[in-house]
């Protein structure tokens, strides 16, 4: 695999770790700027609202541009946002400076998703985004708990100097060992970019990753009160669990990226299956801590089997505008997030239990499954569709008795 992968993976660690670092954050940032924490909540919510804008718009708007310089002003976006996040000096200057922070998240996963295929044979399309995508789940991993652990005991402002720190690390890879491509001429323009979004097939693949990965965050939004109510443990041991998550999610996202090289609907559809499972065990592994450690991991694996190939399949059936599809493919993504965080919550508060949240992610997770159905039905059907006139007149009798007489 080139090298120029680890400069995708920089960035991606940087924008893994700012973008869940503030949900550890969030009581240090309230007590320091004097508001409620539910009101500190709205900073996650301000930084999600920049993803799901900036992907798309900064992908069309760019799609001229050479992909290197794009990433590199990408991270630049970054930079700033977090540079201007740890000097905000009060509640509503840090949620536009996290809003400016979530702008080019997108962006950025669907211009490098296009520029790692770009990089490898076709046949290991798919390993490539898995390698730019382990740099976010590593940040589950390391960056994560670093950036809380350096929240708690230099202040929460040092946290966003640290990222943008990663930031500038990560700008200085892409300028190295990306190489030099020129821009991207094909789609037509901004309104081209647009058309090619048009298709059934491009909305059902971006369907299957509201849908499925919905399901990842309406039990992961409360994996908190699942492990203390439910499993036993003390608040203070969540922290480490939640890197198990990582783990698993690392394994899942280089499982799934080698096996989608091989059959990437196959692995979409197993991987959509193994959540459903997990999901639906999470009420009997929540029973015991060492059970409950277990699905932790698994929920992790089995989400991110599925995240190279979704990425693969809705840049594959947008042909035409693979920026702009990959970076809507990170705003569905984002969605999901908070989709999948408000269906949780409902079940929780309908009072069926702990739990509950991972049963309707199952639920979520069988709908995945049937729009993903829905997407290889359509395939197939336009696969056996005639190819049209041309067809016709290369087989047209008179033409061939014509060829006979000569």
């Amino acid at each position: 695999m080139p090298l120029a992968l680890l400069a995708l993976a920089v960035g991606a660690f940087g924008i893994g770790t700012t973008e869940f670092a503030m949900m550890g954050l969030l009581p240090d940032v309230a007590g320091d700027l004097g508001i409620s924490i539910p009101a500190a909540g709205h900073l996650v919510s301000a930084y999600a609202l920049g993803v799901v804008i900036g992907a798309p718009l900064l992908a069309a708007a760019t799609a001229r541009m050479p992909r290197r310089t794009v990433l590199i002003a990408l991270m630049g976006l970054f930079v700033a946002g977090n540079a201007l996040s740890a000097l905000a000096p009060d509640e509503n200057w840090l949620l536009a400076a996290r809003f400016l922070s979530g702008l080019p998240h997108g962006a950025f996963f669907g211009v490098g998703a296009v520029v790692a295929t770009g990089l490898v044979a076709p046949e290991r399309k798919a390993r490539s985004v898995s390698l730019m995508f382990l740099g976010l789940t590593v940040a589950n991993v390391a960056g994560v708990p670093a950036a809380t652990l350096v929240g708690q005991h230099l202040g929460w402002r040092a946290t966003f100097l640290g990222v943008s720190a990663i930031g500038l690390a990560a700008i200085a890879s892409l300028y190295l060992l990306i190489p030099r491509t020129p821009g991207h001429t094909s789609g037509g323009g901004l309104r081209g970019e647009l058309t090619a979004l048009r298709p059934l097939p491009v909305w059902l693949a971006l369907g299957t990753t509201v849908t499925g990965f919905a399901a990842l965050f309406s039990a992961y939004s409360y994996i908190t009160p699942m492990l203390t109510d439910a499993a036993g443990y003390a608040e203070g041991s969540v922290t480490p669990l939640l890197a198990l998550f990582g783990v698993g999610a690392t394994a899942g996202n280089l499982l799934g990226g080698r096996l989608a090289d091989h059959a990437m609907r196959r692995t979409l559809f197993g991987g959509l299956a193994s959540l459903v499972a997990v999901l639906a065990a999470f009420p009997l592994l929540m029973r015991t801590e060492w059970s409950a450690a277990l699905a932790v991991v698994l929920l992790g694996t089995a989400a991110f089997v599925t995240g190279s190939p979704l990425q693969l399949m809705v840049m594959e059936k947008a042909a035409a505008a693979p920026s702009l599809a990959s970076s809507a493919n990170q705003a569905a993504f984002n969605l999901a997030n908070a989709g999948g965080a408000w269906i949780g919550g409902l079940a929780l508060a309908a009072g069926f239990g702990a739990t509950a949240p991972a049963t309707a992610g199952a639920g979520l997770a069988v709908l995945g499954i049937g729009v993903a159905g829905a997407a290889y039905a359509v395939d197939r059907r336009r696969a056996k569709r005639p190819a049209g006139p041309a067809r016709v007149i290369a087989t047209h009798v008179p033409d061939r008795q014509e060829a006979l007489h000569h």
